[in-house]
């Protein structure tokens, strides 16, 4: 095989099959995909199907605490888990540049394989196309997902209820900030890493507990910002935050003074944002620390009922700031 892809490598003959056998089969194979049919014939459980689809295109393809395999599973995984199912199967379609090396390619496959298996999910069908040099950047993934939702659970964005908690399963912007620093070569000298995990094991381990929860949504583009103020708006609510209260690492904090960024609206890609009835909302807290993605697991804010579709936040000096939603991106490229 070729140390780099080559336009031959997306016609369908000899290379392309070499490609798929020898990265994709290798890293993926299961009873589904070896079969190499035109669609996977999934069975699945009696209930409710969640489905979802994503796209990745960030830059760097490998930054700390991840790789762009890595991220496509966990984000598309997080999507499932935060409309409360069990992921089960993904596919996914490789759009990739001309003149990429093979063996980045095979390190990232790899990723997605090990980060599939840590959560149970099979990877069942896929797609490759390769694009002239300088009609892309490296390398895109695009997925597709399905899980079961459990009887019993009902999970929407429109549920939250005047007096719920508001929680977030652990610090916030690690993975933007992250990104900004690998990718923009400021100088700035600081130990911070993606937070990109696969969030189904957390969740699961809440819902069986807790099933009355009424809101999980993964706070990625936009942030914990954009999260919050798409929830406030479907559901009719306010949603009013406490600065005191946001588990922010220091050195995110200091990154982001020095630029004048705000890490409420760094994405993560990692962290889970939960809205749940105040009487469960302790229970709840306290099982997401026994889990390794939820250790720093904090009640953020509450539920109100005015000013509707808002989101709002008491400042450390004790005045209130609305937080609204974010009008451009900050760091565009970010997953």
């Amino acid at each position: 095989m070729s140390d780099i892809i080559t336009l031959a490598h997306g016609s369908g003959g000899k290379l392309t099959h070499d490609l798929i056998r020898d990265i994709f089969i290798k890293h993926f194979s299961n009873d589904i995909l070896t079969r190499a049919e035109d669609s996977a014939v999934l069975d699945v459980e009696a209930g409710r199907l969640a489905f979802t689809t994503d796209s990745f295109v960030i830059t760097p393809v490998f930054f700390k605490g991840g790789d762009i395999g890595k991220l496509a599973v966990c984000g598309t995984v997080n999507d499932l888990a935060a409309s409360g199912a069990r992921p089960l199967y993904l596919g996914c379609g490789f759009i990739i540049e001309e003149a990429f090396p093979i063996r980045q390619l095979e390190e990232i496959a790899a990723s997605m394989a090990e980060t599939a298996a840590g959560c149970g999910v099979k990877i069942v069908a896929g797609d490759t196309k390769v694009v002239q040099r300088g009609a892309a950047d490296k390398i895109f993934i695009n997925t597709s997902g399905i899980g079961i939702i459990p009887e019993g659970i009902n999970i929407s964005a429109s549920n939250a209820k005047p007096g719920d908690s508001v929680i977030i399963t652990g610090t916030i912007g690690d993975h933007g900030c992250s990104i900004l620093l690998e990718r923009e070569m400021l100088g700035i000298k600081a130990d911070i890493k993606s937070d990109c995990a696969a969030l189904s094991g957390l969740t699961g381990s809440v819902l069986p507990l807790y099933p009355r929860l009424h809101v999980m949504r993964d706070p990625t583009r936009g942030g914990v910002a954009a999260a919050l103020n798409e929830i406030a708006s479907q559901s009719g609510v306010c949603i009013r935050l406490y600065e005191n209260a946001l588990p922010v690492r220091e050195d995110v904090m200091g990154v982001c003074g020095l630029l004048g960024m705000e890490p409420l609206y760094m994405a993560n890609e990692g962290k889970m944002l939960i809205i749940a009835p105040a009487d469960i909302s302790r229970g709840i807290l306290d099982r997401l620390k026994k889990h390794e993605h939820g250790k720093d697991s904090a009640i953020i804010g509450e539920v109100l009922e005015a000013p509707s579709k808002r989101v709002l936040m008491t400042t450390l000096a004790g005045g209130d700031r609305i937080i609204e939603m974010p009008s451009g991106d900050q760091l565009p490229r970010i997953c």
